[in-house]
């Protein structure tokens, strides 16, 4: 019964974080969350670690501000007890250019009385490597440079 709520939780967490709703994500999350990426900063500056809401709320804010569209799908999502585990497939689309980039997450949360308060996630960069060679090799044609 619970792994089935802290599914549904989980669930309900990507759909409201993903509308862009930061305040709403964050309600869903306990004071003192936990945040952990292995992303690349140099593609990805605003992840990493952070903890306490502030900081969530810093990324995430940095996050919305950069694409302008966020598409989501989990094809899978297992729960067992207080941990859930996904596999979340994102579309972005960057606000700069209007480019869509799509990368795969697997995200594992930890709940506490209903409350996600962990959230590690490993990040499939070699999609986005792939994409910043495509940018690169764009740019010493065009003579432009951005980031993704």
């Amino acid at each position: 019964m619970t792994a089935e709520l802290n599914r549904k939780r989980v669930l309900n967490f990507l759909e409201v974080f993903y509308s862009a709703d930061i305040d709403g994500a964050l309600a869903r999350c306990t004071d003192d969350i936990e945040f952990t990426a292995n992303a690349p900063v140099d593609l990805l500056p605003h992840m990493g670690h952070r903890q306490g809401k502030a900081a969530m709320r810093e990324m995430w804010t940095a996050v919305h501000g950069r694409y302008s569209e966020m598409r989501w799908e989990v094809p899978t999502l297992v729960a067992e007890g207080d941990k859930v585990a996904a596999h979340i497939r994102v579309f972005f689309r960057k606000r700069s250019n209007r480019r869509m980039v799509q990368f795969d997450i697997a995200s594992f949360f930890t709940l506490r009385d209903g409350l996600i308060a962990q959230i590690r996630e490993i990040i499939d960069t070699f999609d986005l490597i792939e994409q910043v060679l495509e940018r690169d090799v764009s740019a010493v044609l065009t003579g432009k440079t951005e980031e993704i």
